[in-house]
Parts: structure tokens; sequence; C-alpha cells
């Protein structure tokens, strides 16, 4: 089935008033009924319609009219335009949201501050749909809601997708800045002071009541001489 022209009623406004084709051909180029293309010259039907001329805008010829006014049995095709327009890519604009939604709205904003302060007020604009004085009101608590207000994930609401949760989420953590540990905290040791070799001079080492003061074999057994004559001595004293 070929495409039919654009604005087809004011086309065949046209080709009714400019030529002499036959309803049929008429209705067959403009995919419109025979009995319609009839009222249209009859004045009953696209009363107040201004005419479009489909030679001027490309999607008729003038030996194409030519050619069908010789033959009426010959039926005209819509021409193909030689210019190819650039695809128009759609710009995202705000997002849409139902009207049974809306209400739900600041109970999202709520959570998202709440839940994930590190998004920006343009990324929850962007999931929720809603304004920058809206956040900033809920943010210092001067809605006129605010007392009424329970934070509600916006996905279990249908405000946005998962998806685009977490894509404003991660995109959030890339631009902040990574936080330094607090000043003070605990800390572990590093490696080369936890593995430094133990003091030579250890306490077993040290003499009772003598301070750091290291043992020497030569006092030990200079110590033990006097003990040992005094044993001897009692000795003798008891025969």
């Amino acid at each position: 089935m070929s495409q039919g022209p654009l604005m087809p009623k004011a086309t065949a406004v046209w080709l009714v008033e400019n030529t002499s084709l036959s309803f049929d051909q008429i209705a067959d180029f403009c995919k419109l009924h025979p009995l319609e293309v009839k009222g249209i010259a009859d004045g009953e039907v696209a009363a107040g319609i201004k005419g479009l001329d489909p030679v001027s805008t490309g999607q008729l010829t003038r030996e194409e009219i030519e050619r069908a006014q010789g033959n009426p049995n010959h039926r005209m095709k819509v021409a193909v335009s030689k210019v190819k327009l650039p695809e128009v890519k759609r710009t995202k604009g705000p997002r849409y949201t139902p009207l049974s939604r809306r209400q739900d709205r600041p109970n999202a904003i709520l959570w998202l501050l709440r839940n994930h302060p590190e998004l920006k007020d343009a990324q929850v604009m962007r999931l929720v749909g809603t304004t920058k004085s809206t956040i900033q009101q809920i943010r210092e608590r001067t809605h006129w809601n605010s007392g009424s207000l329970q934070p509600m994930d916006p996905v279990t609401l249908g405000l946005c997708s998962q998806i685009d949760l977490d894509f404003e989420v991660q995109r959030a953590a890339k631009d902040r800045p990574l936080v330094e540990s607090a000043e003070g905290g605990a800390t572990l040791m590093p490696p080369e002071l936890s593995v430094l070799p133990e003091p030579e001079d250890r306490d077993e080492d040290r003499r009772p009541g003598r301070g750091d003061e290291r043992l020497d074999a030569d006092s030990v057994f200079a110590r033990l001489k006097p003990m040992r004559k005094g044993e001897a001595d009692e000795d003798d004293d008891e025969y």
C-alpha cells in the first residue's frame, strides 16, 4: 500500500479545484473515500480548508498529473523526495509523571535525599520530574506538607526505573572526591614497624633488684663461694 500525501484533505481540495482528475483518482491518491471527494467538490466536506498544492511541496509532479488526466485508469503515486532530511534526535525533556503519582513525588524526593545525599539537584529532577525549589523546600523542611512526608522508594512508586536510579547514583559517585580518613583515627601499624627485631636484653636475663645490670658468670660464682664456705663451717660445728 502506497503512502498518502501530507494533509490529504487539503491536497484533495487543490486537486478538485485545479485539475480534471476523477473522484476515484483523487480518492486513491489522497487515501480518501470517493464519496468524501465528491462531498469536497459539492462544498459539503472540508469547508473552509485551504487547498495545498502537492506539486510545490514535492509530493506530485506535473507530468504525473497530466498522465492521469489523459488516462482515467492511471493511479498517481506520491513522488519520492530526492532530499534526505537528517533524522531529528528527540531531546529528553522533563519526565512526565502521571496525575495519580504526582502526590508521591515529595516522598520520593525525601527518600533520595536521605539515602543518596550525593545526588545533585539536577539528577533528582531527572529521576522524579520535579523542580529545584521543591527539592530545596524538602531539604530545608519548609515544604507545606513537610510534617506528613514519609521517605518512599521512587522505583517502587513507579516514578523512575531501577536502571535510571543506578545510573545516576554511579554517576554521582564518580564525581564525588574520595573521602580522606579522619585525623587521629585508629590505623594499622605499618609492616616495617610491626616486624622489628626483639631487644637483646630481656627481663629474664636481668638480675632481680639490680635494675638494668646484666648477669655475669664470674660474679655469680664469686657470690656462691662464701655461701658454700658457710655451709661447710656449720657441718664442722655439728660434729
